[in-house]
């Protein structure tokens, strides 16, 4: 059988990030990938300059085009940036009840420039939260989350993890890349107990797309039977290769794309 994962995100006309990274990363490693647009955005290396949502009505009408006739193994949700928008994507969720949601709560862009209203926090938590697998905050977003400060250590790092499984996420992976030190260390939490991952830091302004990548990493994991902890592994490992490689491309003037085929394209 072929494995399917399905994005539910916004698109990044850049290329960069968004439904455009996630497809990328599904087909990179393996796994067919379906999409569902939750907005749209004019987006590129340098920044976003506007933001349009698709209604949500044709959000649903995506949703369940793609479950009714897909065997969907997995599910990777991205920029969700309206209270209805997030409503419309838990009744979907809870119509088709995927096995495997991974949930990357997207809240700004590597720019800086925000990418969901403030309203919508709070939404995320009360009516996704508990729909699915995994959620994937970097630091700044799980202390928006948490209305708490930045976590700048590792008990800091943990204990922030921990009380975002309070709130009814089953399991959390706490990026550390926008922390300090040599390594890039992420924690997860689960009912399986606490598993730390590291790897070198790259010294790159082109990292743009990192976060939907890692999330849509896992989601293809997942897709293809891997454990929680293994595929959690196994997109570390992607994304620090696709960092590595990101400089070989010459894209844009700002904050460029990781290299999502890094291990597929070869220089003739």
């Amino acid at each position: 059988m072929t494995a399917i994962a399905v994005t539910l995100a916004g698109s990044d006309s850049g290329g960069g990030a968004g439904i455009q990274a996630d497809l990328k990363t599904f087909s990179a490693l393996g796994v067919y990938g379906a999409s569902v647009l939750t907005a749209l955005t004019a987006q590129n290396t340098r920044g976003v300059t506007a933001i349009h949502d698709v209604p949500t009505d044709f959000v649903a009408a995506q949703i369940d085009a793609v479950f009714s006739d897909l065997a969907v193994d997995a599910v990777k949700i991205g920029m969700l940036s309206q209270p209805a928008v997030i409503e419309t994507v838990a009744a979907g969720l809870g119509r088709h009840t995927p096995r495997h949601v991974v949930l990357d709560p997207v809240m700004v862009a590597a720019s800086g420039d925000p990418l969901i209203a403030d309203e919508a926090v709070s939404v995320i938590k009360s009516a996704l939260f508990s729909s699915v697998s995994l959620i994937t905050p970097n630091l700044h977003e799980a202390a928006r989350l948490l209305e708490r400060p930045v976590a700048d250590t590792p008990e800091a790092m943990q204990d922030q993890a921990e009380r975002l499984r309070d709130l009814g996420a089953p399991a959390v992976l706490l990026k550390g890349g926008h922390g300090a030190g040599d390594q890039a260390r992420d924690v997860l939490v689960s009912d399986a107990g606490v598993t730390w991952f590291g790897a070198p830091r790259h010294d790159t302004q082109n990292t743009h797309g990192t976060g939907c990548t890692l999330s849509s990493a896992i989601a293809a994991g997942l897709a293809r039977g891997a454990t929680l902890d293994d595929a959690v592994a196994a997109a570390k490992d992607y994304v620090t290769g696709a960092i590595r490689a990101a400089d070989s491309l010459k894209i844009g003037h700002g904050h460029g794309p990781v290299h999502h085929f890094h291990a597929l394209w070869h220089k003739g």
